[in-house]
């Protein structure tokens, strides 16, 4: 049987079709967005290009900065020098003036920190001679008005070291574990104790007694050994407290006890310090007005500066006293014969200043001797010696100075204070009763006075009255 022959292709297989359809699918969205893309970036450009042909030059910014300044709007002046920082090109010395006048600007404003930064940023972007006297006082200026004092005695440390390498405050005083103190981490502690301590009588002080007082107790920290002591109580402190946390002593019923009456007293006292700042409002005429209708209160009495020789009896002072009237010299015979010895070298001079009506100093609380002093002449010996506890006393008036009513600036703080205090007594004891009226609180005085029962209770705002925190 003869065969035939096949002369017909093999069929072909069909190929999977779907990875190739991605592939186009996935080139065509690629270049769909590459063309989005340039699109925006050829119509950012356009816009820019737009922006710039309407946006003002260097010059014209500078003045549009100024014209702010002067008008008192130091916020929006300074965004304007910001904007003068991205027009054109400008060399470093043009950079560093124009941060500086952002600085200066927004101490003005009342933005101390952030000005800091701008002075750093101008005195880093380059140091011009003529700037940096100028960014010094500034920068002080912007810590003390911040009342960041620790922090500013840094800075001046570093301003005037000449080991600029070494960073002030940078000592390790003391370590826990891992964890280093400094020498300007311990000072910011003080600090910061300082601050907390001065807020329960924030709301009874103005911005510079606070900073005045905050100076003072700062000085209680100066030397080497206040601020060890202070740094050993710190450290003693911590590490109890951290091996408080560590043993849950906070989970404990009688801790959880005294942290809640800890909270009771801080809470209470916050409020009443909220309402004494939001309602405690002391205007310049308010200090005007108390001063005029108390410029009785502001006088400062007579006063006499006076010499005395001490001897034990009376004749050797009547003795003394003609020496004087003779023509002898005061202060060498108080050398020669003055029993007090304070006095005596400086030839009888008494430094303290006697006031009318007062005692006398160095010699005692006698009002007749007083009465004498401010009658007689100055200079001028006394005719009489006087009779104190300590012997006889020969008195010479060396000046006198006639009673002076005060000034108002001179006793402005004085003034602030007592209406400080008086203000404080009125808000405190009227939010008081607004609260005993609102939580309907009623005292039995009867129950704690023993008196008979059927006595009408307290009320609330004679319960206010007897309740002062």
């Amino acid at each position: 049987m003869e065969e035939k022959l096949d002369f017909s292709l093999p069929e072909k297989k069909q190929r999977n079709s779907f990875p190739t359809v991605l592939l186009v699918l996935l080139l065509l969205i690629l270049v769909g967005l590459t063309s989005a893309v340039l699109f925006v970036v050829m119509s950012r450009k356009d816009a820019v290009s737009e922006v710039k042909a309407r946006s003002f030059s260097a010059e014209q910014t500078k003045q549009l900065a100024g014209k702010l300044a002067q008008r008192n709007l130091y916020d929006r002046a300074a965004r304007v020098w910001q904007d003068y920082l991205a027009v054109g090109e400008l060399t470093d010395a043009e950079r560093a003036k124009a941060l500086f006048q952002i600085g200066t600007l927004l101490e003005k404003a009342n933005s101390y920190a952030e000005a800091i930064e701008y002075y750093y940023r101008s005195e880093i972007t380059a140091r011009l001679a003529e700037l940096e006297p100028q960014i010094n006082a500034h920068i002080k200026d912007c810590f003390e008005k911040l009342g960041k004092f620790s922090a500013l005695r840094y800075e001046l440390i570093d301003r005037t070291s000449f080991k600029k390498s070494d960073q002030a405050g940078g000592k390790v005083v003391a370590e826990i574990g891992a964890e280093k103190i400094t020498e300007a981490d311990l000072d910011a502690k003080i600090e910061n104790d300082i601050e907390n301590r001065l807020s329960m009588w924030a709301a009874f002080m103005t911005d510079d007694q606070l900073k005045e007082q905050k100076k003072k107790m700062l000085e209680q920290y100066k030397s080497t050994e206040a601020k060890q002591r202070y740094l050993q109580s710190w450290l003693t402190q911590e590490i109890l407290y951290r091996q408080a946390l560590e043993e849950q002593l906070t989970e404990k019923p009688e801790v959880k006890k005294l942290l809640e009456e800890q909270a009771r007293g801080i809470l209470s006292q916050h409020i009443m310090n909220q309402q004494l700042a939001a309602r405690i409002n002391i205007t310049e005429t308010d200090l005007q007005t108390y001063y005029t209708a108390n410029k009785s209160s502001y006088v400062e009495p007579a006063k006499a500066q006076i010499s005395h020789i001490l001897v034990d009896d009376e004749q050797q002072a009547k003795d003394l006293i003609g020496r004087i009237r003779g023509g002898e010299d005061f202060a060498k015979l108080a050398k020669e014969f003055s029993k007090d010895a304070s006095a005596k070298e400086s030839g009888g001079k008494i430094d303290s200043e006697v006031s009318k009506g007062s005692y006398v100093p160095g010699i005692g609380n006698l009002p007749d001797l007083n009465a004498k002093i401010f009658a007689a002449d100055a200079p001028s010996v006394l005719d009489e010696p006087v009779k104190t506890e300590k012997g006889w006393e020969i008195i010479r008036v060396e000046q006198k100075q006639a009673e002076r009513q005060k000034g108002f600036e001179e006793v402005r703080e004085e003034v602030m204070s007592t209406l400080l205090d008086q203000k404080r007594q009125d808000v405190q004891q009227d939010y008081i009763k607004q609260m005993m009226d609102k939580y309907n609180v009623v005292i039995h005085t009867s129950a704690l006075s023993g008196a008979k029962e059927g006595e009408p209770a307290e009320k609330p705002a004679e319960a206010a009255k007897s309740k002062q925190m």
